[in-house]
């Protein structure tokens, strides 16, 4: 389960962030109509996916890189 396994809670919260930031870009309104709430966390998601895109990937391609490996 990815909540009992650091290293999958991780993998979980990167690709939630790298999905919802290629939804916002593919269709804004399905992310962007929803703010608050529940719903809000993906919007939260999409807004760190583009404001820290650089970060994110290089965080993606360790994660692949270790999976890989280990």
């Amino acid at each position: 389960s990815a909540l009992f396994n650091f290293q999958s809670l991780l993998l979980v919260v990167l690709l939630t962030i790298c999905t919802c930031t290629y939804l916002r870009a593919q269709a804004p309104t399905l992310i962007d109509r929803n703010k608050t709430g529940v719903m809000g966390l993906f919007w939260k998601a999409a807004r760190i996916g583009e404001r820290l895109s650089p970060y994110v990937s290089l965080a993606c391609f360790i994660m692949a890189f270790q999976l890989i490996v280990y």
